[in-house]
């Protein structure tokens, strides 16, 4: 290993351009908008300004987002908007389905909707799938009008593919283009520059409905554009023709040679900037570029024509090869006039258009095939100074802003065209990939605007076209191909924990053939090490220094050359100032110049192993308060919840192989952080009689093939069920169906989500009829629409309103829904009633029974809990009612919990064991083990074991064993306590005093330990009894005896296991 040397790249720009001095920018790499003008800001994307143009209560009364269009990244930031701005139009979310848009056409129908009434301007957010749901709907609306027209921002966004790569095609209008009405106008835009100003001439056309779709794939999520305000004349009441035209734009826009023999048309997008691009340097050719599809002009396009035309070629975005595009028919029906002109058909399937864009030279080439003078690769429609930064890291990682700083170190500079462009690959690697595209460029030599797909494809299969390559997350050099972007002899920074010899001997034959054939230098930096030391702590600092350390290291080897340790720290200092964290600039650049080091490779890795491509399937969106959302769910949950509920198998991430013989099932209540269990209900049995008041009942599952083991004492969680038709009584109330699905957090799940359907989410999950904490009032206020409402429910969560939380919750028992019924204007969505309600937690039993006994068998001793509340209304225990309840054969999911009830470690120590009604659970599993041991001709101890419940006749349980175990010997000593059976009440307590002498010799000579199950009122009595045992015949006073008593928990040789009797959690 040696210091690292100068990397060989030279910098396209004069150390003038590029020491010029950019403003400081946030380590979070989110867009700094709050209180600035949305435009010249190259930090906000295209797609930005085209929520905030839309979003304006100028522009829209209400905006209407579909759940896919969120799930294209677009629609987060109109929602951020609504809740931080005062300007911005109300927000509804509605669900994409057949008929999608009737919703809207509603809205918009004369003497149906109060928008009509009082005028509206709706807009709605959608992706092309979307769009082509909507299409059969929209053919019902209304003529537009200045105060009731529909705008729709598409951001053209398809899924395709097993792994659902994201690609910009068209394809899913392709059957629904003839099916929108003709006073609906459709505009298509592919610049960053166009997306804008057609975003606002949709609104400026105030007698049409308007149709925008826009290249969300590519060019309107970059960043790095300084995007002007739409400018032009007055276009309001104009015709379509004229406000396009007055806008500088026309409805066909033609490139190229003025005496071509033959064009290529296409509808505006990626692929048409690319073909204009091509044209532009080819003899012969033109390209026409369709900016507005509805309506069609036919007299447009023929004008719009070169007259030397013989041959137009035109490509149509369709699903399969065998339907007939759209775009053609409307095309050859327009030059029917022209018999001359010969009109060719090219059927672009999905996966093709992905080819075209992702991977290098397809496009070109395909162009070439059809006009030969073309050019067959994109390298002559690149500047001459275009210079390539690759950077890989994983999300939400310490080095996530360095991609946006290293932009804004280029951006700053007058002279230097610079774009930037994250996508995110979520399946391939759990955790996901993000890939940061810098592209840069001397200013001067930008003609055309080519698609980042274009000038960087992410293609591994090339020979390496990448600049500067930086790997931010070290595990990629072990599963993707990561440095096939590198261009031969290019530096590679690596920012690793490894050293050299652990670096290569991680390093598959691949990887290390690629770095030896090509010439990579690769740069290793170990900046999380680094930025510790520095700091003195692993601390939010420690992550901010990361970045800056790496940043200068970027800078080091970019400069290549001309770097010296003076111009690294004149750059950087120039860009973010003399100190960061406290620390002197010099003094980070000194530590990062020393701690890049280069690795030198001189013989391939034997080793090999399979490695991946990346694959572009997720789109992140920062939002302003810096959470990050991926294709409409939190950044770490990668999978939206539709594709997880249909295609299980595809978005699962891989599983690792689990030694145990019976793995634990991720589907079984996934929310639960315990390893559950899912067991079955073999005995039901009522012990207490059917006319007494109390139903005391002895539960028995089979647990043959689960795996569960449980030891003596333990307890079992029962996941309970609410009563369904409470749910479904609760569902009907609250408006919601059933049967429709949500899409929930798993509480334990690191962020993930899963789907169920709204019964199965309240029954099974959400803890609904639960005891609701002081904060849930103030939680669903914000959504009470009465204003009493809304009061009251703040009153109660505010400090001034304890006495009415303690009423409701200690003397009425109100539940969740209680609250809810209460105010009944308050009504969050269900998905957010969810989240605000949270999980049934398990309730846990003693288990009664030894499973070195019953083998395949876990027991139960349950009694139900009913109660009424002040008024007379029933209530019942959630978990004691569903346990009650149980058929034979019936599954059930449990959980193991340890317990402090642990039998001593030699069975001749004497026991002691005091059991009120249901605490006698574990002392059964306690004398079934001694029993046991006893039939095995084992000594055990003396066994002592007190009992109490009111009468023996109805609550003497499991009465018919005890009387057995004092037959066989295993009991000792029985005192039976019941308290209603006598005219004096006889507890355990006295049962006890009545052995004093020999429990005090039990506990203080004999190491014998006592045990007490049950309600916690017992214990002052039971705990005074053994102090005046062992004062009457240890000679102890009481103090002495009472510290002695608690020296013996210590010893675990007075073990309480009490309970407090909250009705709603039992």
């Amino acid at each position: 290993m040696s210091s690292a040397k100068s990397s060989g790249a030279s910098t396209p720009f004069s150390s003038t351009t590029t020491l010029s001095s950019p403003p400081s920018p946030l380590l979070k790499g989110s867009p700094d908008t709050i209180g600035q003008d949305i435009y010249y800001n190259p930090r906000l994307s295209a797609s930005n300004l085209v929520e905030s143009i839309a979003s304006r209560n100028s522009s829209s009364s209400t905006v209407y987002i579909y759940d896919l269009a969120e799930q294209a990244g677009f629609g987060t930031w109109t929602k951020q908007q609504a809740k931080s701005a005062s300007n911005t139009a109300s927000v509804v979310d509605l669900q994409t389905r057949a008929g999608a848009g009737l919703s809207l056409v509603g809205r918009l129908s004369e003497g149906t909707s109060q928008d009509t009434v009082k005028g509206a301007v709706l807009t709605a957010y959608t992706t092309p799938s979307g769009l082509s749901m909507m299409a059969a709907s929209l053919s019902y609306i209304p003529l537009a009008t200045p105060t009731s027209r529909l705008v729709i921002q598409v951001p053209t966004v398809t899924s395709i593919g097993d792994t659902f790569s994201l690609s910009h095609s068209l394809s899913p209008l392709a059957s629904a283009w003839p099916l929108l009405p003709e006073n609906l106008v459709v505009l298509l835009s592919a610049t960053p520059q166009q997306t804008v100003d057609f975003t606002t001439l949709s609104y400026k056309l105030t007698g049409s409905h308007v149709v925008h779709l826009f290249d969300q794939h590519g060019s309107s999520r970059e960043t790095g554009h300084s995007l002007a305000p739409f400018s032009s004349k007055e276009t309001e009441g104009t015709s379509v023709a004229d406000a396009v035209n007055a806008a500088g734009y026309k409805f066909f826009e033609v490139a190229g040679d003025a005496q071509a023999h033959t064009a290529i048309l296409i509808l505006n997008g990626p692929l048409a900037v690319t073909a204009a691009a091509i044209a532009n340097r080819t003899p012969g050719l033109a390209a026409v570029t369709v900016n507005v599809l509805r309506p069609w002009d036919e007299v447009a396009l023929r004008n719009a024509l070169p007259k030397s035309i013989v041959s137009v070629h035109v490509l149509d975005d369709i699903p399969n090869i065998s339907t007939q595009g759209p775009l053609y028919a409307e095309v050859l029906g327009s030059l029917l006039e022209s018999p001359a002109i010969s009109v060719n058909a090219h059927r672009i399937t999905p996966s093709r258009n992905h080819e075209f864009l992702n991977r290098e030279n397809v496009f070109t080439s395909f162009i070439a095939s059809i006009v030969p003078t073309a050019p067959s690769n994109t390298s002559s429609l690149h500047p001459s100074t275009l210079k390539r930064v690759l950077l890989f890291s994983a999300p939400q990682s310490s080095l996530s802003a360095l991609p946006r700083i290293t932009e804004t170190l280029f951006a700053s500079s007058k002279g230097i065209d610079a774009r930037l462009l994250t996508d995110y690959d979520a399946f391939s690697k759990p955790g996901g990939i993000a890939v940061t595209r810098i592209v840069l460029s001397s200013k001067s030599e930008v003609t055309d605007f080519l698609p980042l797909a274009i000038s960087l494809p992410l293609d591994v299969d090339n020979d390496g076209i990448v600049d500067f390559l930086a790997i931010l997350d070290q595990g990629l050099l072990k599963s993707h191909s990561v440095l096939n972007y590198a261009r031969r002899g290019s530096p590679v920074l690596v920012v690793t924990s490894w050293t050299a010899e652990e670096l290569y001997s991680t390093l598959s034959s691949e990887v290390t053939s690629v770095i030896m054939e090509r010439g990579l230098r690769i740069f290793t930096l170990d900046a999380k090490d680094i930025s510790n030391k520095a700091i003195g702590a692993t601390s939010p600092a420690s992550d901010v220094l990361q970045v800056i350390l790496t940043h200068l290291a970027f800078v080091r080897l970019y400069l290549g050359g001309a770097a010296t340790e003076p111009n690294v720290l004149a750059v950087v200092q120039a860009e973010l100032g003399e100190t960061i964290e406290g620390i002197p600039l010099k003094q980070l650049n000194a530590l990062a110049w020393s701690g890049l080091n280069e690795i030198e490779f001189t013989q391939p890795a034997e080793s090999g192993s399979l490695l991946q491509a990346f694959d572009f399937n997720a789109i992140a969106v920062e939002t302003e308060d810096g959470e990050t959302v991926v294709n409409g769910a939190r950044l770490s949950s990668w999978h939206d919840a539709a594709k997880h509920l249909i295609f299980p198998a595809a978005f699962t991430p891989p599983v690792e192989p689990s030694p145990e013989e019976y793995p634990q099932d991720p589907a079984l209540h996934p929310e639960s952080p315990d390893r559950t269990y899912l067991v079955t209900c073999s005995v039901n049995r009522r012990l207490t009689p059917l006319e007494y008041d109390r139903n005391v009942f002895h539960l028995e599952f089979d647990t043959t093939g689960t795996g569960l083991k449980y030891s003596i004492g333990e307890a079992l969680g029962v996941h309970g069920w609410n009563d369904e038709q409470e749910v479904l009584d609760f569902c009907n109330w609250y408006g919601v169906d059933p049967a429709s699905l949500v899409t929930i957090p798993v509480v334990a799940g690191e962020g993930k989500l899963h789907t169920r359907t709204v019964l199965q989410a309240l029954q099974q999950q959400i803890d609904l009829f639960g005891h609701p904490p002081k904060s849930f009032y103030t939680d669903i206020a914000a959504y009470a629409t009465s204003s009493i409402d809304r009061h009251a429910l703040l009153f109660i969560g505010s400090p001034e309103g304890s006495a009415t939380y303690k009423k409701l919750s200690d003397k009425d028992n109100v539940t969740f829904v209680d609250v809810l019924k209460k105010f009944p204007t308050a009504k969050p969505g269900v998905e957010k009633l969810c989240e605000l309600v949270g999980d049934i937690k398990p309730r846990h039993y003693s288990i009664a029974s030894a499973q070195s006994v019953v083998g395949n068998r876990v027991d139960l001793l349950v009694v139900t809990v009913e109660w009424s509340t002040p008024d007379g209304t029933p209530r019942f225990g959630q978990c004691t009612r569903y346990l009650s309840g149980l058929r034979v054969g019936q599954k059930v999911t449990v959980s193991i919990k340890p317990s402090v009830m642990k039998l001593p470690p030699n069975p001749k120590q004497p026991i002691i064991m005091a059991g009120l009604g249901t605490g006698a659970a574990p002392f059964r599993a306690f004398l079934q083990h001694f029993a046991m041991l006893a039939s095995q001709g084992q000594e055990i101890g003396p066994v002592y074991y007190y009992f109490g419940s009111r009468h023996q006749a109805s609550e003497y349980l499991y009465g018919e064993e005890i009387e057995a175990f004092i037959l066989d010997g295993v009991i000792t000593r029985a005192g039976l306590a019941f308290s209603r059976d006598s005219a004096k009440k006889v507890y355990i307590q006295h049962k006890m005093l009545e052995d004093s002498e020999v429990l005090a010799q039990m506990l203080h000579d004999d190491e014998g330990v006592f045990y007490l199950c049950g309600p916690t009122w017992p214990v002052p009595d039971v705990y005074e009894a053994l102090v005046n045992a062992l004062v009457k015949y240890k000679g102890s006073d009481p103090v002495k005896a009472g510290e002695y008593l608690e020296s013996l928990k210590e010893e675990e040789r007075y073990v309480l296991e009490v309970r407090y009797l909250i009705f709603v959690n039992v």
